[in-house]
């Protein structure tokens, strides 16, 4: 394990204090999301422990559905004090949209499939799947 300052991070560390994969933090630095303050004389990255707090505003965004390209602009935006709140509403907003479409695509595949299974009896011929034939007939229609 290699030796770090007494105010860095290894990667290790780091990863299991913010509970992420070393993979997903390399993953992050090499987006942008996040950048190594230092390299130990072996090479190794160094961390601020700092940074703990970035990485938890990135996973907290992730619970609430943003993509990293939105996490990207919304810390972005966060580091910038001259930034107005707005930019942050737009991007939030476009998110609901997105999810409030999501749900009602799913909403609509849960009525196709509720009446699907409510037409099948489960047992008999599988010629005559009710279930089998609707996707075939979507398939050639």
């Amino acid at each position: 394990m290699p030796r770090t300052a007494p105010d860095t991070l290894s990667i290790g560390r780091l990863a299991r204090a913010a509970g992420l994969p070393t993979a997903t933090l390399r993953y992050y630095e090499r987006i942008g999301l996040i950048t190594a303050d230092q390299r130990s004389p072996a090479n190794y990255r160094l961390y601020r422990p700092e940074l703990l707090a970035r990485l938890r505003f990135i996973r907290r965004a992730q619970t609430l559905g943003f993509h990293l390209q939105e996490i990207a602009e919304l810390l972005s935006l966060h580091t910038r004090p001259d930034a107005d709140s707005a930019a942050v509403k737009t991007i939030a907003e476009a998110r609901l949209a997105e999810i409030e479409q999501k749900m009602t695509d799913l909403a609509r595949m849960r009525a196709g499939l509720i009446e699907l299974t409510q037409r099948c009896p489960g047992q008999g011929d599988i010629r005559h799947c009710p279930i089998l034939a609707a996707l075939d007939a979507e398939a050639t229609a």
